[in-house]
């Protein structure tokens, strides 16, 4: 059996919880960075129809106020004070899951597909999410965590150190996350919207 049919087996399509990680106001943009388009579309639009291809139990988003442009069938979460940027929206997510695991994907990373999604789905375990990396960095914006990693996003949010990097060493080596490298043709999938010049996109 492939490890991709045994992952299917373990793991019911539904039981994982989607988290769109939209932050709030761009400092750089002066404006909600969900609303800018790419490639006609608003970023938030893309996510969402993106995190619906693996028809989770359910969908938050996440960010430090309610928006306007939130589907009523999806629960907005607001982020965990003391605002810590996205660790802060993973940290109230995970708490509020009834599924196995929680994806998490940011707003601003549209070159993202279904497809590398859901291979991550199939490398997760019982406890155990996975995170990708590029060269030494973690990818923790477009990963999985499992219910069990609450603790260590809790502790990260009272502590002074409160990257998600280190967030993501810690629960690698509990063994509640593993780490998979991203091969270079598709680092492309992680490209972040706050590096490019936006009007090349609309």
């Amino acid at each position: 059996m492939s490890r991709e049919s045994s992952a299917s087996r373990r793991f019911p399509r539904n039981d994982i919880t989607a988290v769109l990680l939209a932050g709030g106001e761009s400092r750089r943009m002066g404006k909600d960075k969900a609303t800018l388009l790419y490639r006609g579309k608003p970023l938030w639009q893309i996510q969402l129809e993106l995190l619906r291809q693996l028809t989770p139990q359910e969908i938050f988003v996440s960010a430090r106020s309610d928006t306007d442009w939130r589907p009523a069938d999806v629960q907005f979460i607001a982020d965990d004070p003391p605002s810590r940027g996205p660790l802060s929206g993973l940290a109230a997510s995970i708490e509020r899951i009834t599924t196995s695991h929680l994806l998490a994907l940011a707003i601003d990373m549209p070159e993202m597909t279904g497809t590398y999604l859901k291979f991550l789905y199939t490398q997760i375990e019982p406890g155990c999410g996975v995170v990708p990396k590029i060269d030494n960095r973690a990818e923790p914006l477009a990963a999985i965590y499992p219910r069990e990693a609450a603790s260590e996003f809790r502790n990260a949010l009272r502590s002074a150190e409160f990257s998600l990097q280190s967030v993501t060493r810690d629960l690698a080596a509990a063994g509640k996350l593993r780490e998979i490298a991203v091969p270079e043709p598709q680092t492309r999938l992680f490209l972040n919207f706050n590096a490019q010049d936006e009007s090349r996109w609309s």
